[in-house]
């Protein structure tokens, strides 16, 4: 079984130190992992009241989490019931995946040129390290899903389109407890050649956008994100 995470927020969400917006995405990404972890099952009802208890915050940026989910299709609103937990399947994880190659080939064509190379070149050096690495530790794990946002980010903060940056932005909470759930499914198991392969795609699209190659870039991007649908469909809850 993959590790579950803590259902309380951690306690300096609670202070001041975090402002509204980080509360809410705090909580859509605990209870995301907690659904595709299996500890919210399909069917379930998420009341705000309970959970508002529960990670001890106020109801509006849990009424605002659940708005999220319900906008990025995990969550369903029923008449005179709430919210309601969507049963998540492969055929689901296989769309997001259609939707995220097309969303961030075209980020990756449209940035090629317009990243510094100085940033990509560290980019490349970093992945090079994941790939060597012979420990596969938390703080690696940790490290390899760093390098990956950073990435993906630069990619789409770098597109030169606000709408798609923007679009890319919305659903990349759901991409990222995809990925993050598969990655503690490998981790649990002990099976984390997947950590190097992912290191060797990254490295790909680096390498291409270092050569200013757009039709390699969108490529290497392409053949990552379709490399990766098998695994996140493996970190779902059997």
């Amino acid at each position: 079984m993959s590790r579950t995470l803590q259902p309380r927020l951690p306690a300096t969400l609670r202070g001041t130190t975090f402002d509204h917006g980080q509360r809410r995405r705090m909580v859509a990404e605990l209870l995301l992992a907690e659904i595709f972890q299996g500890a919210l099952q399909a069917g379930q009802h998420l009341v705000i009241k309970d959970l508002s208890e529960r990670f001890q915050v106020s109801s509006t940026p849990i009424r605002e989490a659940l708005v999220q989910l319900e906008g990025v299709g995990i969550i369903d609103f029923v008449p005179n019931s709430g919210a309601v937990v969507r049963q998540v399947k492969t055929s689901d994880v296989k769309e997001v995946c259609q939707v995220r190659r097309a969303l961030e080939c075209e980020a990756t064509r449209r940035a090629c040129g317009r990243i510094a190379l100085a940033e990509l070149h560290e980019l490349a050096a970093a992945f090079r390290r994941i790939k060597s690495a012979k420990r596969r530790s938390r703080s690696f794990v940790d490290k390899a899903r760093e390098l990956d946002s950073r990435l993906h980010d630069l990619i789409a903060d770098s597109c030169g389109n606000r709408f798609l940056a923007k679009e890319i932005g919305r659903l990349k909470l759901l991409f990222r407890a995809f990925r993050d759930a598969s990655w503690e499914r490998r981790l649990a198991d002990n099976d984390c050649y997947r950590f190097t392969e992912e290191a060797d795609e990254h490295l790909a699209v680096v390498e291409a956008l270092i050569a200013g190659s757009v039709k390699q870039a969108s490529r290497a991007m392409s053949c990552h994100i379709r490399a990766g649908v098998k695994y996140w469909s493996r970190g779902l809850p059997t």
